[in-house]
């Protein structure tokens, strides 16, 4: 049975399709304030990490010898880290165990200290024998810039003959030496605060890295907690790899130099091993040892081979070993590495050469273990 259906009049202007259009219209003018939101909330993400950065990198300028302190105190720790680990292995309290490893290291120090300073010494009483040859050298030196001097005169005569001497105002000194004092008094009180932050480290160090961990909210604290033993595990690869590649260079260094017969060829060899780990200027550090020793004993030759040894040493060090040993754990590609050493280096002179690698490769973990910051991991690998 058919039925007829009753349409009210004016029905027809409503039809089903045009009410998708509205709802469509609205959806997309939703959606593109939700863009804007986010590149809004984008740009001042941005903003507010350039500001944290401006502002960290400020403290660590101005603050720089209280953290170059607390680093090298870190660094010193996890040194001694396993001295007191087997210490306390064998029953020794951790506090007890604590204080014997810094005296040893301190007895250590000492030791060093006063076999290079002999080694030194004797080193500087020989060097009278050579000074008629240094002089030679120097004054062939100056000879060669007299004439070069002259030349240049007779090229570009000078502009200020005629002229009267511009008078030369001498200025008291104090205040140079006053700031010399007050930077010798700085050092001193540093050398004087690593012993005792290196024992409290050592003998709270569970203690510290237990409450360091409950500081972040317990979903965090997992990640918290295998973030720090990751960035423990990079420090003792760090210093243990430094150690046994600046070993195995200071023992090429004493072969060739005993070979080229340099006095005191093992603490020559000693030094500059050690100082080539420094990365890009180390090379230059390293021969400074074995060319000043081999001042009017070396020939011409021998001056070459010291030069091929050390940039030799360096490289096969820092392309083979230094992978080999430390890759695993600092995972930073060669613009990072360069950055970070102008960047620390510019902040805290010498100190920031050496601490530079070991906190970029801390900052890299922490990126890597932040979901928001993995990015920014990702860049700093290799």
């Amino acid at each position: 049975m058919a039925t007829n259906r009753i349409i009210p009049p004016g029905a027809e202007q409503l039809r089903p399709q045009e009410v998708p259009e509205t709802r469509k219209d609205g959806e997309e003018l939703r959606r593109q304030e939700e863009r804007e939101l986010g590149r809004a909330l984008r740009a001042g993400s941005v903003a507010q990490i350039m500001v944290a950065l401006a502002v960290a990198l400020a403290i660590c300028y101005f603050g720089k010898l209280v953290l170059v302190t607390l680093m090298v105190s870190i660094l010193i720790t996890f040194m001694l880290e396993p001295i007191v680990s087997l210490l306390e292995r064998v029953r020794l309290p951790r506090p007890l165990g604590a204080l014997l490893a810094i005296l040893l290291l301190l007895g250590a120090l000492y030791g060093a200290s006063y076999f290079f300073y002999n080694r030194a010494v004797s080193f500087a009483q020989e060097l009278p024998k050579y000074s008629h040859k240094i002089q030679g050298l120097l004054s062939h030196i100056t000879k060669k810039t007299s004439e070069l001097e002259k030349t240049t005169q007779q090229v570009l005569p000078s502009q200020n003959q005629g002229q009267k001497p511009v008078p030369v105002r001498v200025e008291n000194g104090g205040g140079l030496l006053a700031q010399n004092i007050g930077t010798v008094t700085e050092i001193v009180l540093t050398l004087f605060f690593i012993p005792f932050l290196v024992y409290f480290m050592l003998s709270w160090r569970e203690h510290a890295r237990t409450k360091t961990v409950q500081l972040f909210g317990p979903e965090y604290r997992s990640t918290a907690y295998v973030t720090m033993g990751q960035i423990s595990l990079m420090m003792k690869s760090f210093i243990a790899g430094n150690f046994v590649i600046g070993l195995f260079i200071s023992f090429g260094s004493m072969v060739v130099f005993g070979l080229l017969g340099l006095p005191y060829f093992y603490f020559l060899g000693f030094i500059s091993g050690f100082l080539s780990l420094m990365p890009y200027l180390g090379v230059l550090l390293a021969l400074v040892p074995p060319l000043a020793a081999g001042i009017g004993t070396l020939s011409s030759t021998g001056i070459i081979i010291i030069g091929v040894t050390v940039l030799g040493l360096h490289i096969f060090a820092m392309n083979v070993l230094y992978p080999k040993v430390l890759g695993k754990r600092l995972q930073l590609n060669p613009l990072v590495v360069t950055i970070a050493l102008l960047i620390w280096g510019f902040i805290w002179g010498a100190m920031g050469l050496i601490l530079a690698v070991p906190i970029m490769g801390a900052i890299k973990i922490i990126c890597d273990h932040t979901p928001s910051l993995r990015p920014i991991g990702e860049w700093l690998g290799d």
